[in-house]
């Protein structure tokens, strides 16, 4: 199997996979009639409180046993951010391996951005 093949294969499982995650997510939010302690009333008004700067990851994972249905959808939103970085991983290793240098440090310089907008750009934005 080439890295083509390989990094297909690792796109498509990873939509998959968050769809499979969010569509559960919003199953459990009907089913319950809302989640961690909001009304599904509360969650879908236009004017609702309620974004992604009041879950931290951490908090997220927390919610998972309690089937809470906003966990979910917010743990299937982070594996579909996270499949593009595994993709540009992937093409690290490919062009390390076809021993191209200079697609294999523009690869890295490309991680290192997504790394600093994901994990480090919001740390100094909210300060």
């Amino acid at each position: 199997m080439d890295f083509n093949s390989i990094i297909g294969n690792a796109l498509r499982i990873g939509v998959i996979i968050s769809a499979i995650i969010i569509i559960f997510g919003v199953a459990l939010l009907f089913l319950n009639n809302g989640s961690n302690g909001f009304t599904i009333t509360q969650i879908s008004n236009s004017n609702s409180i309620i974004n992604s700067s009041i879950f931290k990851p951490s908090e997220i994972f927390t919610g998972l046993p309690k089937l809470y249905g906003l966990d979910y959808i917010y743990l299937g939103l982070m594996v579909l951010i996270a499949t593009p970085v595994l993709r540009v991983l992937l093409g690290i290793a490919q062009f390390a391996s076809e021993r191209n240098k200079l697609y294999t440090i523009i690869t890295i310089l490309v991680f290192f951005n997504l790394m600093f907008s994901i994990f480090i750009l919001p740390i100094l934005i909210s300060k």
